[in-house]
């Protein structure tokens, strides 16, 4: 094992390599376009076997992707953003393949208006469509989830595609020292992808295919892969106790930092949470019992795993980095429906929505998330979902509309909980 300075971009095309891909469908896109230019490094140098192929789309590089891995071969890709959304039919049409590959979303704000900055907006429109997803929010993180997804997608029991996600810059382009495994224990963990049903060679000409299906047969097939997505719970445990085995380090269902005898929680996912463990150790200098819980796999999401972090706590402020027009935080409505209806769970679960199109977080809003939540304890009554936005920032943004609109700005008036200083 060798320790590097590595971007999170460099990390994911490490944990490809010592993967042991064999095809790589691309297509460039900011800020994952490194990842790429990696790999064809490599294997123009003759370091890496293996074949990278530009397509003309992210959606022919996911239909190119599918269709490799269904038959047999190993198979890595990553995108972001608007490629993501852009492949969205077949994002939902290769899990039905059930066919198992990893790719990589380097999350970034999606349009309109258009945004370079990170947000989870996107990843979060590809929740439902039987991809697993494993979150990360170090660059460290990001090699061993690659490794672990491959382990995971291709296990007889899940037959899945595994999304990788990562803040875009925050994390892909920031440097951190990352422990790079042993060529040969790497390829020990992830073994070989190997199923005779998906084997194809000229010398066996075997169609295959999806077939047009009535409800009746269709509900079971899907039923099918809604098991395959929970057996992938039971095969990330073992998976993460060999990882730890090889690697001294142990893959996480959820993060827990400093939550055992809090009172109130923070809940978030990805590379803001190392904000949130800053914050954390400030608040509990002032005597605050608070701490963090980070689910890592989203998808499936570990119900139990969070349950027993978060019961009988009084508290739980709930932090997304994305927004659901018409009803608030996507994480928010995953973390209180994984507690509804359990003796035990948070009486209090208050939601806020920060970090969209990369806008910081700072420490001070982490404690008036506090406040918040605590008042909200206090009185028995939880708040409306709360924007992340002071009210310097606010006036900032009405003049640039004045600016821009003339008498056409829009009022000056919030409504109660939109901002707050």
């Amino acid at each position: 094992m060798r320790r590097r300075l590595l971007t999170g971009n460099q990390a994911a095309a490490w944990g490809a390599r010592l993967s042991g891909m064999e095809y790589a469908p691309f297509f460039p896109i900011t800020p994952q376009t490194e990842i790429m230019e990696t790999l064809a490094g490599w294997i123009d140098r003759g370091e890496l076997t293996g074949r990278l192929v530009t397509l003309d789309s992210e959606h022919s590089m996911v239909t190119a992707a599918g269709a490799a891995a269904a038959t047999g071969v190993r198979v890595f890709t990553a995108t972001s953003s608007q490629g993501l959304l852009h492949a969205m039919e077949m994002i939902y049409t290769v899990p039905g393949w059930r066919a198992p590959f990893v790719m990589v979303n380097v999350s970034r704000g999606i349009a309109s208006p258009i945004t370079l900055e990170p947000d989870h907006n996107d990843i979060m429109a590809a929740r439902d469509s039987g991809f697993l997803q494993i979150h990360c929010a170090t660059c460290q993180e990001v090699l061993d989830a690659i490794l672990l997804a491959y382990r995971i997608a291709e296990h007889p029991r899940v037959r899945l595609p595994v999304l990788v996600n990562m803040d875009g810059f925050y994390l892909s382009f920031t440097r951190e020292p990352v422990i790079i495994p042993d060529a040969a224990l790497a390829t020990r963990f992830v073994g070989a992808f190997t199923d005779d049903d998906t084997q194809f060679t000229p010398r066996t000409p075997t169609s295959l295919g999806v077939a047009v299906l009535g409800g009746t047969p269709y509900s079971y097939f899907r039923y099918q892969a809604h098991q395959a997505s929970l057996n992938a719970l039971e095969i990330f445990e073992e998976s993460a106790e060999e990882f730890h085995t090889l690697f001294n380090r142990r893959p996480l269902l959820i993060e827990e930092f400093y939550s055992e005898d809090a009172d109130i929680v923070f809940v978030m996912i990805g590379s803001f949470a190392t904000k949130a463990k800053n914050a954390v150790m400030e608040l509990r200098a002032e005597g605050w019992k608070i701490g963090l819980v980070r689910p890592c796999l989203l998808r499936p999401l570990p119900i139990h795993a969070i349950f027993k972090a978060l019961t009988g706590k009084k508290g739980v402020a709930v932090i997304d980095q994305n927004l659901a027009a018409g009803r608030g935080g996507v994480l928010h409505g995953e973390i209180t429906g994984a507690l509804y209806g359990r003796p035990g769970a948070p009486p209090t679960i208050t939601s806020f929505i920060g970090g969209l199109g990369g806008r910081d977080i700072s420490g001070a809003e982490f404690r008036e998330m506090a406040v918040v939540t605590h008042h909200a304890m206090e009185r028995g009554e939880t708040p409306p979902p709360r924007l992340l936005f002071t009210q310097a920032e606010l006036a900032s943004v009405r003049k640039m509309q004045a600016t821009a609109l003339g008498s056409h700005a829009l009022p000056t008036k919030t409504q109660k909980g939109e901002g707050h200083e």
